[in-house]
C-alpha cells in the first residue's frame, strides 16, 4: 500500500509538472550516455593497449623523485621549493612540454603513467587525461602507491594506501585506463619477495574492482648482487599467484629487464595478463634498449630512459628532435620482437 501511495504521489507530481518529467528523462538519458561513453572509451583502450605497436611512456615522477627529474632537466634547486606548489609547477610545465610535443603522439606511445598532480591539472586549457586520450591517441594510467616502507627481508614493501579506493573513483571519473604502483626488490629473499608479490596482488585485486587495469611492479633492482636469483623466485610468486585470479580478472606487469632473456615469457602469454612492459631502472637509453629488444612480447615502460637529454634550456626544435630521436628508438626496441597479445576483454 505505502508503495502504491508512493507511486501515485509520483505520477501526480510529474503530471503537474510536465518539466519535472523532461529533467527525470534528460537525467537519465544523460547518465546512460555517459556510461556508455565510458564503456566504449575503455573498450578502445583496452585494443590498443593489447594491440598496438608503441610504449608506455613513464612520466610519474613522485614528490620524492622529482628533484632529480628536474635537476636532470636542467631546472635549479632555488628555483623551487621541494615539496610544494612551485615543485610541482616546475615538473608538470616540464612533463606539457614533453606531451604537447608533436613526436610525443599514440602512433608511437600507447600508454602514459600519470602522477596523481598531474591529472588534476590541464595541459593547454584541457584535463591531462582527456588531452592525451582525445588529442593524442594515448592511454592514461594514474600512479597509485605512496612510497616504499623501509627495507625489510631484502625488499621494500608499498606503504599503506588508505585513500586507494576514493582513489580509483576519481581515476575513473577522469577517464583514466589503469594504475601503477612499485615496490623494490633488493635481494633474492624468498619470504620477502613472497610478501612483495601477495602485497602488489591484494591491492590489483582491490584495483580491478574498480574497473581499472593495474600495473604491478615489483622492481629488482638492477645493482642488486643477487638480481638474476631474485628474478627466478619473482617469476615463480607471480605464477603462483595469477592461479587465483578468475577469468575476467586482468592485469599488467612492469619489470625489471632481466638478465636471462624471455625470463617473463610464460607472463607474456598467459590469460589474465593483458601486457608486459619493461622499466629502464637505471641503464642507459642505450643499454636498456638492447636487453629490450631481445625480450620476446615485452615492450618498453620507460622514464630516465626516455627524457635522457631533454633539458629546460633547449629551443622547440632542439627539444622536439632529441625527444623525436628518443621515441623512435624505445619504439623499435619495443617493436623488434614483433609479438604481439591476443585481446582480452575487461569485464
Amino acid at each position: 500500500m505505502f508503495f502504491d501511495d508512493s507511486r501515485r504521489r509520483i505520477s501526480k507530481s510529474v503530471k503537474d509538472d510536465p518539466l519535472s518529467e523532461l529533467q527525470i528523462r534528460l537525467t537519465q538519458s544523460t547518465k546512460y550516455s555517459i556510461q556508455a561513453t565510458k564503456r566504449i572509451m575503455n573498450t578502445d583502450m583496452m585494443k590498443k593497449v593489447c594491440h598496438a605497436d608503441g610504449f608506455i611512456a613513464a612520466l610519474d615522477q613522485s614528490g620524492g623523485s622529482t628533484p632529480k627529474a628536474l635537476k636532470l632537466y636542467g631546472i635549479k634547486d632555488d628555483e623551487y621549493e621541494v615539496g610544494k606548489p612551485s615543485m610541482f609547477d616546475c615538473i608538470h610545465k616540464m612533463r606539457t612540454r614533453i606531451m604537447t610535443s608533436p613526436s610525443f603522439n599514440g602512433n608511437r606511445i600507447m600508454g602514459a603513467i600519470l602522477f596523481e598532480d598531474t591529472i588534476n591539472r590541464e595541459i593547454n586549457g584541457v584535463p591531462t587525461t582527456e588531452f592525451l586520450w582525445k588529442e593524442k591517441n594515448v592511454v592514461p594510467f594514474l600512479k597509485v602507491d605512496k612510497g616504499l616502507e623501509p627495507e625489510k627481508d631484502g625488499v621494500q614493501l608499498m606503504k599503506p594506501m588508505p585513500e586507494l579506493n576514493s582513489m580509483c573513483d576519481d581515476a575513473v571519473a577522469k577517464g583514466v585506463f589503469g594504475t601503477k604502483m612499485r615496490s623494490v626488490i633488493n635481494f633474492a629473499n624468498k619470504e620477502g619477495i613472497k610478501a612483495i608479490v601477495e602485497q602488489q596482488f591484494t591491492y590489483a585485486k582491490q584495483i580491478m574492482s574498480k574497473g581499472l587495469i593495474p600495473i604491478l611492479e615489483p622492481e629488482v633492482d638492477i645493482k642488486s648482487p643477487e638480481k638474476a636469483e631474485a628474478e627466478t623466485l619473482l617469476r615463480a610468486e607471480i605464477m603462483e599467484n595469477l592461479k587465483m585470479l578468475r577469468d575476467d580478472q586482468k592485469l599488467m606487469f612492469k619489470l625489471s629487464l632481466p638478465d636471462v632473456d624471455d625470463l617473463y615469457e610464460q607472463l607474456v602469454g598467459h590469460p589474465n595478463v593483458v601486457r608486459v612492459v619493461a622499466l629502464s631502472g637505471g641503464y642507459s637509453r642505450s643499454e636498456a634498449n638492447d636487453i629490450l629488444a631481445r625480450q620476446h612480447g615485452v615492450v618498453a615502460s620507460f622514464s630516465r630512459a626516455l627524457t635522457e637529454g631533454l633539458r629546460d634550456d633547449l629551443t622547440d626544435e632542439e627539444f622536439d628532435a632529441m625527444l623525436d630521436k628518443s621515441i623512435e628508438e624505445i619504439f623499435q626496441a619495443s617493436k623488434a620482437s614483433g609479438v604481439k597479445k591476443e585481446l582480452h576483454t575487461h569485464k
